[in-house]
Parts: structure tokens; sequence; C-alpha cells
């Protein structure tokens, strides 16, 4: 990448060397679900919250992402990254996750079975955040094939042209 995140100028407005990060103005964010909802409020377009009732339940679903799916699902992602999801080794981790995120996704599950979207029947803040982290466990397919509801959503997600657009921009990337 052509920005080195190690660099002394960069770890002064962002300690921990990760992308993202925004300065907006002196608004320094480095935290991507963060930067999102800030973004969301700022400017409020159709993915801001509506009231504060909607603004409780994304701050919810972008925290229960964050704190019940995203651990647990990274090690699904990181293992069929490191192409060991044929080892024993790595069926026995991919194993381990898909058995801890059965709770999360079976709340998911409950939740979006009669709806589209997380908050407010539309693609909200809460969906972008949210849907990055699942994405995560996306490899495991039998995850989602026990979750139609959590696989619909999903799809409805990855369908958007945004999403499509960041896709197909991430792909073009050199590795």
């Amino acid at each position: 990448a052509p920005l080195n995140t190690l660099t002394p100028s960069y770890l002064a407005i962002n300690p921990m060397g990760t992308i993202p990060c925004i300065d907006d103005d002196g608004m320094v964010l480095y935290e991507s679900m963060a930067i999102n909802l800030y973004l969301a409020r700022k400017y409020g377009t159709s993915v801001a919250p509506k009231d504060a009732a909607e603004d409780a339940h994304m701050l919810q679903w972008s925290f229960f992402a964050a704190t019940e799916i995203e651990t647990t699902a990274l090690k699904i992602s990181s293992t069929f990254a490191e192409n060991l999801a044929d080892s024993e080794t790595g069926k026995a981790v991919i194993e381990v996750a898909a058995r801890m995120l059965r709770r999360p996704f079976r709340v998911l599950e409950q939740h979006l079975a009669d709806k589209d979207y997380l908050v407010g029947d539309r693609f909200t803040v809460a969906d972008l955040n949210a849907a990055e982290v699942v994405r995560y466990a996306q490899a495991h397919a039998p995850l989602f094939d026990a979750h139609p509801a959590v696989k619909a959503w999903l799809e409805r997600c990855q369908s958007r042209p945004a999403f499509k657009a960041m896709w197909d921009a991430r792909a073009a990337e050199p590795a």
C-alpha cells in the first residue's frame, strides 16, 4: 500500500497504526464501526438513525456484531485465507468457531425471520457494520445453511451496488 501506517506521522493520528482512520476537521476516529456511525449521523442519509430508538438499536447491533461474532468469525476467515480449512487442525478450528457462533447466529436468525434488515425496515449503518463482521464466517457454508434468514440478509447486503463496487475495487488491489 502507498501509505505506511507505522510512520510517526500516521501513528500520531492513529496510535494503533491501522486502517481505516479519518480526520474530519480535527475529529479523529480509527475504529471502522465508530467511523461508520459518525458519518451516518453527520450526513443524515437513509442509513442514519431517524430517532433515538433507531440510534440505540443501531448501536446495539453494531456492538453485538463486534462483541459476539467478530473474533470468532475471524478464526473461520483466517483459516480459509491461510489455506488450512482442509487440514485436521483447520477443520477443528472451524468446527469450534461455528459452534461458538450458533447462539449469536440464532439471535440474528430470530430477529431477521420477519424483516429484511436489522433496523427500521431499510438498509442502515447497523447492517453495514454487522454484515461486514458476519461476512468473516461466510466461507463456512453449513453455518449459513442452518440460518437461512441470516444468509438471505447477508446476500441482500452484498447485492447492493455500493458493496459490489467496493468488492470489485478491493479485488483489483495488488496483493
